[in-house]
C-alpha cells in the first residue's frame, strides 16, 4: 500500500531531529551540516506525508458515517473535497519521493559548438546561446563567458559559458545533445531551406574534492592567442591548452589576457568535464539510470528541431510540437519546452521505482 511506503520516510526524519541534538553530533560541523542538507530535503516530503496520512483517515472516518441520517449529507460533502485532495498529495509524494540526483543543485559550464552546415551552423550556435542567455535572464541565474572562437561569417563555432544559480543543472540537463534548425540563410538567394546541426554540453560545475587531478596528470601548454582578423592579438603566450593525460580531454582558453587567469578557467572546465565523462560511463554501465534518461542519453542523440519557416519546434524524445518557436527563440520562454520534459522525467522515474 501507498500508505506504508511513506512510514520511512517519516521515521527517518524523526531520527534525523533526534541525532541533530546529540552532544557528539553537534560537535561534528560536517556531520551536522550533512544531516542539515538531509533533513532539508525530508522536510516537505514528511510535511507531505503527515497530510496525506490524516487526509487518509477522515476519509475512512466520514465513509462511516455516511448511513447516517443526521451527518451522512456533511460526511458525503466532506468527501466531495477530501478524496480528490488524497489523490493530489499522492501524485505530490510520488515526484518528491524519486530519488535525487547529486548534480541537480549544481552550476553548469555549457558549451555550444558548430557542427554540419558551416557559416550557418556558427550563426545557430550564437541564436540558441542568446535563447540560453534570456532564459537565465528570465529565471535570475548569472552567465559568465568562459571562452568563445568566432565564425568566419559571423557567430560562433564554440561557446562556453559558465552558468550560476538555483539548480540550474536541473533544469538545463536535457539540453544536451544535437540540436538541428532548418531555416533560410541569409545568404540563399534561392530561398531554399538549409538544415545544419549544433552540439549541445551541459557539465556540472564541480569541486576539488570531487575530482582529484594531480598535477603529474596534466600536461601544459602556452602560446600566443589569436584574434579574429589579426585583431587582439597578443604578444605575449597568454593562451593555455590543458591536456589530461589519463583521458585525453583538452580545454584550450584565451579569452583573458593573463595566462594565470586563462590556466584557473581551463582548470575549472577541465575538472568539470573529466568529472562529466566519469559520469557518461557510469551511465553507460547502469541499464536503470540510462532508462530514467530522456532519450537515449546520447552525446550525439538528435533531440530537437528548430524549423523557422513553419515557426515550429520538435523535441524528439518526447513527441513535443509547438508552434511558438520566434517566442522561444527571441523571448527565452524556454519553460514550454523544459517543463514538459523535467514532467516526462519525472513519470518515467516514477514508473521505474515502482510508485
Amino acid at each position: 500500500m501507498f500508505k506504508e511506503k511513506l512510514q520511512p520516510f517519516i521515521d527517518r526524519h524523526n531520527q534525523i531531529n533526534e541525532l541533530l541534538s546529540a552532544p557528539d553530533i553537534t560537535s561534528d560541523i560536517k556531520r551536522m551540516t550533512d544531516l542539515g542538507r538531509e533533513q532539508s530535503k525530508l522536510s516537505t516530503l514528511v510535511e507531505k506525508a503527515r497530510e496525506y496520512l490524516q487526509t487518509a483517515q477522515d476519509i475512512d472516518e466520514n465513509k462511516e458515517l455516511l448511513g447516517d441520517p443526521e451527518l451522512g449529507d456533511l460526511a458525503k460533502e466532506e468527501l466531495s473535497t477530501l478524496e480528490p485532495r488524497l489523490l493530489e498529495l499522492e501524485e505530490e509524494i510520488k515526484i518528491l519521493m524519486i530519488p535525487s540526483d547529486k548534480n541537480d543543485d549544481k552550476n553548469i559550464f555549457l558549451e555550444l559548438r558548430a557542427g554540419a552546415g558551416g557559416d550557418e551552423s556558427a550563426l545557430f550556435v550564437s541564436d540558441v546561446f542568446k535563447m540560453y542567455l534570456r532564459y537565465a535572464e528570465q529565471v535570475g541565474w548569472k552567465v559568465e563567458l568562459v571562452s568563445s572562437s568566432e565564425g568566419t561569417a559571423g557567430g560562433y563555432k564554440e561557446i562556453i559559458a559558465q552558468i550560476k544559480g538555483e539548480s540550474v543543472y536541473s533544469k538545463l540537463k536535457y539540453e544536451a545533445g544535437t540540436h538541428r534548425v532548418q531555416r533560410v540563410p541569409d545568404t540563399e538567394t534561392q530561398g531554399r531551406v538549409h538544415t545544419s546541426a549544433i552540439t549541445v554540453a551541459v557539465i556540472p560545475e564541480v569541486d576539488d574534492v570531487e575530482v582529484d587531478i594531480k598535477p603529474n596528470e596534466i600536461k601544459m601548454d602556452v602560446y600566443r592567442s589569436s584574434g579574429c582578423g589579426g585583431q587582439s592579438v597578443n604578444t605575449t603566450d597568454s593562451a593555455v591548452r590543458l591536456t589530461h593525460i589519463p583521458t585525453g580531454i583538452v580545454v584550450a582558453i584565451q579569452d583573458e589576457k593573463s595566462q594565470h587567469k586563462n590556466r584557473d578557467k581551463a582548470m575549472k572546465v577541465l575538472k568539470a568535464r573529466v568529472y562529466d565523462a566519469e559520469l557518461q560511463k557510469q551511465l553507460d554501465e547502469t541499464s536503470s539510470q540510462r532508462k530514467l534518461q530522456v532519450g537515449s542519453g546520447d552525446r550525439s542523440e538528435k533531440i530537437r528541431t528548430y524549423n523557422y519557416p513553419q515557426n515550429r519546434l520538435t523535441d524528439h524524445r518526447i513527441g513535443l510540437t509547438i508552434y511558438a518557436l520566434e517566442d522561444v527563440m527571441a523571448n527565452g520562454n524556454l519553460k514550454l519546452v523544459i517543463d514538459p520534459l523535467i514532467a516526462h522525467a519525472q513519470a518515467e522515474a516514477i514508473r521505474a521505482a515502482g510508485l
